[in-house]
């Protein structure tokens, strides 16, 4: 079969430059039109079932049938990236950048077990300023509202 295939072409195709500027240009914009139409249909499918991968693995862990080692992934992708940057760049990474990739990344488990964590911070807020509806605004938050707003405006016009 991939004979016959490559027969057909070689026949159909042969030695464009010896054919008129009319066929070359017929014959490259069909070959063009079909390896792009080709190209898009197979990207398609690759981002649906890579993205179908992705959501149903994150379905997985929300559910709790799949145990994800967060910092595993992120070593192996800190790993990764400093191969590739060091093989485009041709340069290794300084200090500087391991430095501020790793802030980065505690800024973001921070963030995470804040999110986590917000039941708590709300149930906390609440008894603070004891009401169980949730909060309600008092002279306490507009004074520190105003005064941060007054320490923001002293910061910028200084």
């Amino acid at each position: 079969m991939a004979d016959k295939a490559s027969k057909f072409l070689g026949g159909l195709l042969g030695n464009i430059s010896s054919r008129s500027a009319y066929s070359q240009i017929a014959i490259g914009t069909s070959t063009g039109w079909v390896t792009g139409y080709t190209t898009m249909k197979v990207g398609k499918f690759a981002a649906f079932a890579i993205g179908g991968g992705i959501i149903l693995l994150e379905i997985a862990h929300q559910e709790g049938y799949v145990k994800i080692d967060w910092s595993k992934v992120t070593k192996k992708i800190d790993k990764v990236s400093g191969n590739v940057e060091r093989a485009i760049t041709a340069r290794d990474q300084t200090w500087m950048d391991k430095a501020e990739r790793y802030v980065d990344r505690q800024l973001d488990r921070a963030e995470d077990i804040v999110k986590h964590k917000s039941n708590k911070v709300k149930r906390w807020y609440s008894n603070l300023i004891g009401d169980e509806e949730g909060p309600k605004i008092n002279d306490l938050h507009i004074f520190l509202t105003a005064f941060v707003g007054g320490v923001a405006l002293g910061i910028a016009c200084a």
